[in-house]
């Protein structure tokens, strides 16, 4: 079954989307319809806007979202897909792809996420590392072991995982991982603590929104972040999207399961690093990915 990827943040770059923009005429309506959602022209940011406002969270996720969900819907090639799934913010458009939600509602909650997660970075301060080479379970048991906050949140593919939480949690973890024989760890450049418990004011702020919000039964499973497992009833997807936020992104494991489930060709939408291709292969090196720009 083919299955549709889409790319969280990391994937953004000057200029996303303004090929798509002059030469496609649905596209050009739908990053229109997306300057109206949100009040202020995001393409003339996508376009045009330097790197440092595309770190920006308010800018950066809804960019993302609309540059991955229209590069897919604006496609001639576009098929429905048979399963899908995103990495942290690529859930969202995961979920316009396999139809549960429409552009526009989906776009709303991205834009209400990057305002919640902000908002929780500014209250209060973390970060993140990368652990290279070492098990999972290694990594586990020595975050479990530290009384400052961290924990791990991004399985990234097998030997990558990554590690969130408080400054002081983040560094003693990476201190101990270090002399238990990790190849590498490395801090990241990020503004906080996501996919930990320091995101729990962003979760209780998003919450309301996503349950205010209507989800559709989606065409096709959609495998999600926190558990790693096909979802289609509009319920159990709502409640996983709301314990993304504080639980870890289970990429490993999503695709281990999508491969086990018959997923082949991967496709990856959006973005310009060609990032899940890279982490797909390293978790399974017989896997085909494509890529759709």
């Amino acid at each position: 079954m083919k299955a549709y990827i889409f790319p969280g943040q990391g994937a953004q770059f000057t200029g996303m989307g303004k090929e798509l923009f002059e030469t496609n005429a649905k596209a050009r309506q739908l990053f229109e319809q997306a300057d109206e959602v949100l009040g202020y022209s995001l393409s003339e940011v996508m376009f045009n806007g330097t790197d440092e406002e595309l770190k920006q969270t308010k800018y950066t996720q809804p960019a993302i979202f609309v540059h991955s969900v229209i590069t897919f819907l604006s496609t001639e090639e576009n098929q429905v897909p048979e399963a899908v799934a995103g990495h942290s913010l690529g859930e969202f458009s995961a979920l316009v792809a396999a139809g549960a939600l429409d552009f526009a509602a989906a776009l709303r909650l991205v834009q209400e996420r990057a305002l919640a997660m902000q908002e929780a970075c500014d209250a209060v301060p973390g970060t993140m590392a990368a652990v290279l080479g070492m098990d999972d379970d290694v990594i586990e048991n020595a975050c479990a072991e530290i009384e400052e906050v961290v924990v791990p949140a991004n399985y990234n593919s097998v030997g990558q995982l990554v590690i969130s939480g408080s400054n002081e949690g983040v560094e003693k973890a990476s201190a101990v991982l270090t002399d238990l024989g990790a190849r590498r760890v490395v801090p990241l450049p990020v503004g906080g603590a996501f996919h930990s418990p320091l995101m729990q004011p962003a979760q209780d702020r998003l919450r309301k929104a996503i349950e205010d919000t209507h989800f559709r039964p989606p065409a096709c499973p959609i495998y999600q972040n926190v558990d790693a497992k096909a979802s289609v009833d509009p319920d159990d997807i709502r409640e996983k999207l709301i314990a993304q936020l504080t639980g870890p992104v289970r990429w490993t494991q999503t695709v281990q399961n999508m491969i086990a489930d018959g997923a082949a060709p991967f496709v990856e939408v959006g973005g310009k690093g060609k990032i899940l291709a890279g982490l797909v292969r390293k978790i399974d090196r017989q896997a085909t990915v494509e890529q759709l720009q």
